[in-house]
């Protein structure tokens, strides 16, 4: 019988890689997260996960040398356009310790996830170094830009995923081809939410969301009140019958007029988690989170093909699992 894959993820936020591995077949013998209420939220959802709560700078790899998979999105702020883009200058940018735990690690497959901007030319000397780097530790790498409304999630959020495959193992790895056509307009995904409290325009305005949603923004600590972002965003909600100046507590009620605002639970559906995800009990908090997750079912979609790629020639020999060779 086969053993599960084992997989240790760095700046896991609030589940969304998480959650999607897990859903491909990976068990995470340690997530580690720095933000406090994020760490709150992994426990919620997976009491079971070992939540190690600290900076990944000070997170020591080598107890847990040998697992099948590190995996990790780190921050975007250093490439995203919306911000000031200082890319490896940015004290925020942590592939320096990506790579760091890739030596202490020595996992048999890496992948690491950012924003669309880390592709941007002004990038093209650091992404090459990194890159680089992941290869002279023996990984075969790729990295390609995946859109998330090609993994069925109703959302234009492009992501840029690196995969790395060690050169020792027997498995080539190709990304996962995306099926848009069985992704759900907006209206369609939500009508049942905002329907909830017997709203009697709800029908209406599913039939006018007949898109799919700008992507959703999460923002940062020091950004003020939830919202679904700056006045180009807005516009673009606006464009599906949804007010983005802020984000409701609860659906639209009986006699209701105008454009409806999301809730919390609408954006998380939106962004591709389950409804029986949680995210506490603060709006603003949560609402950062799901803005600023990677959606499960992109991760999942990877991370199936990783398993793939990793399980072959295992098919007729019981492979060795590293969940014997980790320290837990």
């Amino acid at each position: 019988m086969q053993k599960p894959l084992t997989c240790v993820e760095i700046c896991a936020g609030a589940g969304g890689q998480a959650l999607g591995l897990a859903m491909a077949g990976f068990v995470h013998v340690a997530l580690v997260e720095y933000e406090s209420e994020y760490c709150k939220t992994l426990k919620l959802n997976r009491p079971e996960w070992n939540v190690i709560c600290e900076d990944v700078r000070n997170f020591d790899g080598k107890p847990y040398y040998g697992v099948d998979l590190l995996a990790g999105g780190v921050p975007c702020p250093p490439f995203s356009i919306a911000g000031k883009q200082l890319g490896k200058d940015d004290e925020r940018d942590l592939f320096p310790e990506a790579i760091r735990l890739l030596k202490e690690i020595r996992p048999r497959a890496v992948m690491l996830e950012n924003v669309r901007g880390f592709l941007d030319a002004g990038f093209d000397e650091y992404r090459r170094y990194i890159l680089k780097l992941i290869e002279k530790l023996g990984y075969r790498t790729q990295i390609k830009l995946l859109n998330a409304s090609d993994f069925g999630v109703s959302q234009l959020r492009p992501r840029v995923v690196i995969v790395g495959i060690r050169k020792d193992e027997r498995g080539s790895f190709s990304y996962p081809e995306g099926k848009k056509e069985h992704t759900p307009t907006v209206g369609t995904l939500l009508y049942d939410l905002m329907a909830e409290n017997k709203w009697e325009g709800a029908k209406e305005w599913a039939q006018g969301a007949d898109k799919i949603a700008p992507t959703l923004v999460g923002g940062s600590k020091k950004h003020g009140g939830p919202d679904l972002g700056p006045v180009r965003a807005r516009n673009a909600w606006a464009e599906l019958g949804v007010d983005g100046r802020g984000v409701a507590d609860v659906p639209p009620a009986p006699g209701f007029e105008g454009m409806p605002r999301l809730t919390s639970r609408m954006m998380a559906r939106i962004q591709g988690f389950p409804d029986t995800w949680m995210f506490g009990k603060k709006k603003t908090t949560a609402c950062r989170m799901i803005g600023n997750a990677f959606p499960p079912p992109v991760a999942q979609a990877v991370g199936e093909r990783i398993k793939e790629c990793l399980e072959y020639g295992c098919i007729n020999s019981e492979c060795e699992s590293s969940l014997s060779r980790a320290v837990i």
